[in-house]
């Protein structure tokens, strides 16, 4: 989608001046940090938990233009932390739903929405003539993949993530002196390791913590007000209502941004590395398996109890929380092939190596999981 024109230049026009008032007042921010805000164009990847407090606080801020990236639809187990979306958006786009709404909080900012996943191939486009880019992505491939497009584009990278109770938010920014997200961890975790909010649940009010910490860098760093989290990691504990800040160096051998890089074009980080993709089972595949099941087939599902009354699926022939696997995979046959499922993938990938140990059978998963059934 093309920019929406302007009608006017909102920091020049009485309402304009009206609606920031409280923000020009700033000693250090005033008519020119506005102005600033208001030329500005930042790229959002993600307009769920952490996009959606981002997104709304950049409108209302008077961010002249947004690009929003989500391939993703609006979803009703969302609604409890991602407030931009309502029962009636249920369904619906999140780009595009979240690109109609935020004119409601900046009647002329020009809004951009993508309906696609932020991949190797788009990257850069997306990122062209941006100022900032922010993180609000819930995956590994996707983080990676927006650090990498923000130090080759030279601009600096809003980053959040959020788990439980817990969230962590910083700017990742060599062009400007700091480390980049790969200084800290050069390479993905493995699928299952670290859980994410689908499996292992989130505090509502958290996205919005963390996303209100990105939004704020975001305008720290459009306008030069403040001291942006560069180089600084900022820990919200929301258990202990404790905050702690974590000093980040950057690493001389870091592939993306060190003395000698390895990494010059945006590449997608892909889990086939880890989990081949003979082990993987498509749903369709799986489906007409199930059609006609051998006798000995052994379908597993890892979820935990609470998902199974939120999502009950019947075609599981054992049922047992991937944390308890180990101390219970005496349960499950030693014969014939199994097959395991959870949520979206990842669990059930990660206990592949506990089962093909044990049986002698073909195991699998089911590429994805459920979510998308």
């Amino acid at each position: 989608m093309t920019p929406e024109n302007s009608k006017s230049a909102a920091a020049e026009s009485g309402d304009g001046l009206r609606r920031f008032a409280r923000q020009t007042a700033l000693p250090d921010f005033g008519p020119e940090g506005q102005e600033k805000l208001r030329r500005a164009t930042v790229l959002c990847i993600g307009a769920g938990g952490l996009g959606s407090p981002v997104l709304m606080y950049l409108a209302a801020a008077g961010v002249g233009a947004i690009r929003i990236v989500d391939d993703d639809v609006v979803d009703v187990t969302n609604l409890h932390r991602q407030l931009l979306y309502t029962d009636a958006d249920v369904g619906q786009p999140k780009a595009v739903v979240a690109a109609e709404k935020l004119r409601t909080f900046y009647p002329d900012i020009r809004t951009e929405a993508h309906r696609t996943r932020f991949l190797a191939a788009n990257a850069m486009t997306l990122a062209a003539a941006c100022d900032v880019i922010i993180d609000g992505s819930d995956n590994f491939p996707t983080r990676y993949l927006s650090n990498d497009t923000a130090v080759l584009c030279g601009i600096p990278n809003v980053y959040g993530s959020i788990y439980r109770w817990e969230g962590q938010a910083s700017v990742f920014a060599p062009s400007r002196g700091g480390p980049c997200y790969r200084c800290l961890f050069p390479q993905p975790s493995a699928p299952g390791v670290v859980p994410s909010c689908v499996e292992g649940g989130v505090l509502g009010v958290l996205p919005g913590i963390i996303g209100m910490i990105q939004a704020t860098q975001a305008i720290q760093l459009l306008t030069g007000a403040g001291t942006p989290l560069i180089g600084r990691m900022l820990h919200v504990d929301t258990r202990t209502m404790q905050f702690r800040e974590l000093r980040l160096r950057r690493d001389p051998a870091c592939p993306m941004c060190g003395e000698n890089p390895t990494i010059t074009a945006p590449v997608d980080i892909s889990f086939s590395c880890t989990v081949e993709e003979s082990h993987a089972i498509a749903p369709a595949e799986l489906r007409a398996l199930l059609a006609a099941p051998p006798a000995d087939l052994c379908v597993l599902d890892v979820r935990d109890a609470w998902e199974h009354e939120l999502s009950p699926w019947l075609h599981a022939t054992h049922a047992i929380p991937w944390a308890d696997l180990s101390a219970r995979v005496a349960e499950l046959p030693v014969a014939g092939d199994i097959i395991v499922v959870c949520t979206i993938g990842e669990r059930s990938a990660h206990v592949l190596p506990l089962l093909q140990a044990r049986t002698r059978g073909t195991v699998r998963h089911l590429r994805d999981g459920l979510r998308d059934w």
